[in-house]
């Protein structure tokens, strides 16, 4: 699995004009899933994106984490984390999982996250999102279950 977690002051997706989810302050997570992925890479990026320490504390320094800094998560699903551009000019998505599989890691992962007591909002699986944030640092980190983004 792959996510890019950015650290947001809010952010919010929109389908078909509507907003369907938002949050204020905490992470907005896109995440990939690959065809090798499995239960338990979905329980390491959601414990990893628990306990990531990247909110400021009394000192100003990165030490305090989701929980801590009373935070929230928007999880969006984004299978193009899988896009292998190395030939050519178009991406293949060849290593992106099958919706049917995503779809269950995906909600595997957010699960994960609850279980964690993170309060987690999801973006509409395999629709047609806009998704808009207001960036805090900006703080963007690059997540990957294997070890490599």
């Amino acid at each position: 699995m792959r996510a890019v977690v950015q650290r947001v002051l809010e952010a919010q997706v929109t389908v078909d004009g509507n907003i369907v989810s938002q949050i204020g302050p905490g992470f907005l997570v896109l995440l990939g899933v690959g065809q090798e992925d499995e239960q338990s890479d979905a329980r390491y990026l959601a414990e990893k994106i628990a306990y990531l320490r990247v909110f400021p504390d009394e000192s100003g320094k990165m030490n305090r984490n989701i929980l801590d800094a009373g935070g929230a998560v928007l999880v969006v699903s984004q299978f193009t984390l899988y896009g292998d551009c190395r030939r050519g000019r178009r991406p293949s998505f060849s290593e992106a999982a099958s919706p049917e599989m995503a779809e269950k890691l995906y909600g595997e992962f957010v699960s994960l996250l609850r279980h964690n007591g993170v309060p987690v909002q999801t973006g509409v699986f395999q629709a047609d999102m806009q998704v808009s944030l207001v960036n805090d640092g900006p703080v963007t980190i690059l997540l990957s279950s294997q070890g490599e983004f």
